[in-house]
């Protein structure tokens, strides 16, 4: 029983929490890799995009909540996320516009727009927090354990629970599909072909009649879905601070690049890589411990390699070791 108890305990601090913020890491590492991989710029607006768009997200659930309209045992945010895609698309389209494309079109190097993308940046995030404030915000609403660990501990008779958040379920699933869907399109689709060539040689599509605007266009719109379901998951599994986005550009990046940077599958694996690495680091194995060796070899410290506040030097020190050992990352960096 003491074997089964160990497993669960992994299972309720590391395992399912790991596949929640690995499916909220991987959407926004996709966010950078399409970017990298077809507008050729690492765009370090990409934790405050999804910062906006959660709180476009929030602001439609309240409105809904106010009217009386929910789904029940669901969230609200369900019913407000397709609303936010489409502020959040139109503000895409607008930065680009009035922001990216004049450097796209002077043909600036990509360090120039990368300098550009922190201007937006900084913008945005003081959007956010002159809209909706700076502190915590709370918009889950519906059934918000699955499975209960006092239930849990009834049913199996053990004396470690198994507690499984809706969310945690809701975040995993939508970004199955959500992925799913995309490498569908990109690889099926006559537009997302067009998206591949443009990547991989632009002066080609150029000649084959590929159309540049309809690219970049179709390029934000994704990425505003990304950026907005993404940040909506996050901010509904935890919850919505704009500077924790901001911090989480680190975990994001260092996703993109282990995966290989202008790769989607590999940006989706690499996000699973962080979650669990900066996880499985951070964690104290005590009590872990406690149940699989004899009370004569118990530890008596917290057996934890790190303190959770170093969690994000984690994801930096991954991403140091790529950039020197494997500069390409799981997959070569291109479009599939």
């Amino acid at each position: 029983m003491d074997y089964i108890n160990a497993i669960v305990l992994l299972l309720n601090y590391i395992f399912v929490p790991a596949l929640a913020y690995g499916s909220q890491l991987a959407l926004g590492a996709i966010f950078v890799t399409l970017i990298y991989g077809i507008l050729r710029f690492a765009n370090f607006a990409t934790g405050d995009m999804m910062s906006f768009g959660t709180m476009v997200t929030i602001l439609f659930t309240w409105y809904f909540q106010s009217l009386g309209i929910s789904l029940g045992i669901l969230p609200t945010a369900l019913i407000a996320i397709p609303f936010a895609i489409i502020f959040m698309v139109g503000y895409m389209l607008l930065t680009d516009k009035f922001v990216f494309k004049y450097y796209r079109v002077s043909k600036s190097p990509p360090v120039q727009l990368a300098m550009v993308s922190i201007g937006v940046m900084f913008v945005t995030q003081a959007v956010v927090r002159i809209i909706i404030g700076p502190s915590d915000r709370r918009f889950f609403d519906g059934e918000k354990f699955l499975i209960k660990a006092g239930e849990f501990k009834e049913i199996t008779g053990l004396n470690e629970g198994l507690a499984i958040k809706s969310t945690q379920v809701i975040t995993i699933v939508v970004t199955l599909i959500l992925v799913s869907t995309l490498f569908w399109f990109l690889n099926k689709t006559k537009t997302g072909k067009s998206m591949r060539a443009y990547s991989d040689n632009e002066d080609l599509a150029l000649l084959s009649g590929i159309d540049p605007k309809k690219i970049v266009m179709i390029t934000w719109i994704i990425a505003g879905v990304l950026a907005t379901i993404g940040g909506a998951l996050y901010g509904l599994d935890k919850s919505f601070k704009p500077f924790t986005y901001f911090n989480n550009m680190l975990p994001i990046f260092a996703a993109a690049i282990v995966g290989g940077i202008g790769n989607p599958f590999g940006a989706f694996l690499g996000g699973y890589v962080i979650a669990f690495s900066e996880i499985l680091l951070t964690y104290a194995y005590k009590k872990f411990f406690m149940y699989l060796l004899p009370e004569s070899l118990e530890p008596n410290t917290l057996v934890q390699l790190l303190s959770t506040d170093y969690k994000f030097a984690v994801s930096f020190s991954i991403l140091v070791i790529v950039l020197l050992y494997r500069p390409s990352g799981i997959f070569k960096g291109k479009i599939l």
